[in-house]
């Protein structure tokens, strides 16, 4: 589920990073298990490194993966957090 390429518009918009945090967020209140939805989210660094020590990347297309991947990390704090915080809510009671 890995998307390497973040639009011009989630460059400019500060709210994209939660926005995506919040859709993988409803996965996981569907019944999707954090774990494989945080190996969804992350870029590791090993792969970021595999992919930056390609010398037939030009520069910009660096900068580009290294956003990714502040990008993907930025998502997956959020998404932690959220999962965190429904773990430690009090049960609803009706």
């Amino acid at each position: 589920m890995m998307n390497l390429s973040t639009s011009p518009r989630d460059d400019l918009d500060p709210l994209a990073p939660q926005r995506e945090a919040a859709m993988f967020y409803g996965l996981f209140l569907r019944g999707h298990s954090a774990e494989t939805l945080r190996r969804d989210i992350d870029v590791p660094k090993p792969i970021l490194e595999k992919w930056l020590s390609r010398q037939r990347y030009e520069t910009g297309f660096r900068d580009a993966l290294r956003r990714v991947y502040h990008y993907r990390k930025q998502v997956l704090a959020i998404f932690d957090e959220l999962v965190l915080n429904e773990k430690n809510r009090p049960p609803f009671v009706q």
